[in-house]
């Protein structure tokens, strides 16, 4: 397996002691408008991940009217995740709440439930390629679109299942894997058919959740990512 993101921060290493400072603060957001976007950003499924970015987009990203937008993500989500796995199995780094199993978290964990490997973070790194791959349809609206897919990674500390150094190596990793993805010959053809559906979107838009893009809005004024006390 080709290893392209950098090692985790080394136990008790400066950035260590940082990613654990990071996970302490952002516990302070438990109840928060925050906490309750980050329980929502680890839903992955395709059709609430459109709708995760339907603000940044806007105009409503619906998965039903828009099938081969849909189709496009599940398959790229299919090509980046045995990359994921096998980089997690590598670098084996256990996450915050096995260290730490008393602190809160966004989503209650079921019982018994055995936790994978924190590094680099899978929603960052789907969450990141998502973005990029709505960009490249979506150019006049990049900029919203990248800034939602930094919230979707910063989620994952705001919840508190990753580090974060975990989400910075998401957002290489998946500038990575959409790039090879894109590139992939017989991915062209699909990229086609999904610009497509994005032009009868916008020839009939629906509006996105007003709440939805206001809590978007005020979490993009906020990075958990460098709150170190």
């Amino acid at each position: 397996m080709p290893v392209f993101v950098p090692p985790p921060p080394p136990p008790g290493s400066e950035m260590d002691h940082s990613d654990r400072a990071i996970f302490d603060t952002t516990r302070k957001l438990k109840g928060t408008e925050r906490w309750v976007l980050a329980a929502h950003d680890s839903d992955l499924t395709v059709p609430v991940l459109l709708e995760d970015f339907s603000c940044a987009a806007g105009f409503r990203l619906d998965a039903e009217r828009a099938p081969h937008l849909a189709a496009l993500l599940e398959r790229m989500k299919d090509f980046i995740k045995p990359t994921v796995s096998a980089e997690k199995k590598y670098w084996h780094r256990s996450r915050p709440f096995v260290q730490m199993p008393d602190a809160p978290l966004c989503l209650a964990r079921p019982p018994g439930e055995k936790p994978s490997f924190a590094y680099p973070s899978g929603h960052t790194t789907d969450g990141w390629a998502t973005a990029l791959l709505l960009a490249r349809l979506l150019p006049d609206r990049a900029a919203s679109i990248m800034e939602r897919g930094r919230i979707f990674g910063e989620s994952r500390v705001v919840c508190g299942v990753h580090w974060a150094t975990d989400v910075w190596a998401g957002y290489m990793n998946g500038a990575t894997l959409f790039s090879l993805f894109a590139t992939a010959p017989d991915v062209t053809p699909l990229f086609g058919a999904a610009q497509a559906d994005i032009t009868a979107l916008q020839k009939a838009p629906a509006a996105p959740n007003p709440a939805a893009c206001r809590a978007e809005h005020d979490a993009a004024m906020f990075s958990p990512l460098t709150q170190v006390p």
